[in-house]
């Protein structure tokens, strides 16, 4: 269906993509892998018209074609589902999807028939929304299913996915995975891009390693194991971090109880219910849940952000805080790492430096002006104890990949030095390597005494490195269990709501 023969692309001289040659086959799922910066996402841009200057050739079923636009690759049968989502918040979710498709008659736009269509595809893909719904109400997982309907309103014949599951719940990773099947019946080629391994071994039958820009293997993906896929990707053996052992010390950190989120749009409903829980020194607290379950929520409450919607009782270190704002809640000792990195952790125009300094702005005042040299000094702390890779201090952040922006993020909130850290999708769209990382770095920190709450919808994440498990379902605790007696099967049967 899809050749790429020779094809490299370079950034102010240094190369992307170096000589890549591949076939994306027909009725096949054709998974692409490798680290962040490794070129996938460089490569799927070149094949859905974003990149229209490279060197090489893309061949579509037989043809040699190129792109000027992604709107001109659509119309020749390529559709991307791009990992940052590419959506208008004020716009509507049919708004959105027939956006520059528009269904027009007797001179004007046929809303009634663009409504019917995106109910169509909004009840394949199993998503219970009013098609009127603004984009900036739906929560990251929400938003992902709405590209993905963008995507298949396209009838596409090569549909590229880039972590399409990087923010949805396990049923709807089962329901995007049946539309895949139903896609490959019809004879399309799926090109699917996910740092979930897992994922690859149950849908993918082909496999394509990149590594610093360069092609170095392919196959079928019955012919390999996880332990070669990763071998592959990173150049060397990687052992995830595992948190052995329950190290949390007998000394409560942090104590919510009996906290309730009303619902700011429909008067009388609550998000949370009646939520009590402790976190102690030292310790990892999962809290897993899915889609709607209160995750978000739950952090967001404890870091004030919601304060005249919530109720209840925080204390730390035994003492009672009633702030009204994040800003108390920082001083306080707690910070939040959000689940949209690039929406709320970051400012995507500013430099390495800047985004690191950005919460300590106080702390490097002299006489009314920055002293520069501390924020110098500050950056190149972080940046050296969290290994971030940038070119320099003075890269913007926008430039860097997933991973080292997540780095970013925490050193900011490490820099206020916190008593509590929240993290929330810690490793989303990041690869292994960097969310190794990221893991050994949650247990230096509890190990130096910090608390820990981490929400995950990844299950062996939330197993890999948890103290405690709490489940939540519905705005409500559903169990709290050792992390000794946590398995998949407990944890998911306290998660599904009992209306399921």
């Amino acid at each position: 269906m899809l050749v790429v023969e020779n094809i490299s692309k370079h950034f102010s001289g240094v190369a992307a993509l170096d000589n890549i040659n591949l076939e994306i086959h027909a009725g096949e799922v054709t998974a692409i892998v490798g680290e962040n910066g490794a070129g996938k996402s460089t490569l799927m841009k070149i094949l859905s018209g974003v990149y229209a200057d490279y060197e090489g050739r893309v061949l579509l079923r037989g043809k040699l074609v190129t792109f000027s636009s992604p709107k001109h690759a659509q119309e020749c049968g390529i559709a991307i589902i791009h990992q940052e989502l590419n959506l208008i918040p004020y716009l509507s979710i049919t708004e959105n999807i027939f956006l520059g498709r528009e269904l027009t008659a007797w001179g004007g736009l046929d809303k009634k028939a663009m409504r019917l269509k995106t109910l169509e595809l909004l009840k394949r893909l199993k998503l219970n929304l009013d098609p009127d719904t603004l984009v900036v109400d739906l929560k990251v997982g929400q938003q992902q299913v709405v590209e993905i309907a963008k995507a298949l309103l396209t009838e596409s014949e090569v549909i590229i996915m880039d972590e399409p599951t990087s923010a949805i719940s396990d049923n709807e990773v089962k329901v995007l995975f049946e539309i895949i099947n139903d896609l490959r019946k019809e004879n399309k080629a799926v090109v699917y891009i996910s740092h979930k391994l897992d994922e690859l071994f149950k849908i993918a039958d082909r496999y394509v390693v990149l590594r610093d820009g360069k092609l170095i293997e392919s196959g079928r993906m019955k012919d390999v194991q996880t332990n070669d896929i990763i071998r592959k990707m990173v150049g060397r053996e990687v052992r995830l971090v595992r948190n052995r052992s329950s190290k949390a010390q007998n000394c409560e950190l942090l104590e919510v109880e009996k906290l309730y989120l009303k619902n700011p749009e429909r008067s009388g409903e609550y998000l949370l219910n009646d939520i009590s829980f402790c976190l102690n020194k030292g310790e990892i607290l999962g809290v897993f849940g899915l889609m709607g379950a209160g995750r978000t929520e739950l952090l967001e409450a404890i870091f004030g952000q919601h304060p005249k919607y919530t109720s209840g009782a925080i204390r730390i270190g035994g003492k009672e805080y009633t702030y009204s704002s994040s800003i108390e809640a920082i001083k306080a000792g707690l910070a939040l790492v959000p689940e949209d990195r690039k929406k709320d952790g970051l400012v995507l125009g500013l430099d390495v430096q800047k985004n690191i300094a950005i919460t300590t702005l106080k702390e490097r005042e002299v006489l009314g002006l920055l002293h520069m040299g501390m924020e110098t000094e500050l950056c190149e702390k972080y940046r050296s104890d969290l290994n971030i890779k940038s070119s320099s201090s003075k890269q913007t952040a926008g430039s860097l990949s997933g991973g080292n922006q997540q780095k970013i993020v925490i050193a900011k909130w490490l820099a206020t030095h916190p008593k509590i850290l929240l993290l929330d999708e810690p490793t989303r769209g990041i690869d292994i390597n960097a969310k190794n990382e990221i893991y050994k770095l949650m247990l230096d920190l509890t190990g130096q005494g910090l608390g820990i709450i981490m929400v995950s919808s990844e299950l062996p994440e939330i197993l890999a490195v948890s103290d405690r498990v709490m489940v939540l379902s519905e705005g409500n605790v559903t169990a709290q269990i050792a992390i000794e007696e946590a398995t998949e099967e407990n944890i998911l049967k306290a998660a599904i709501p009992k209306s399921i």
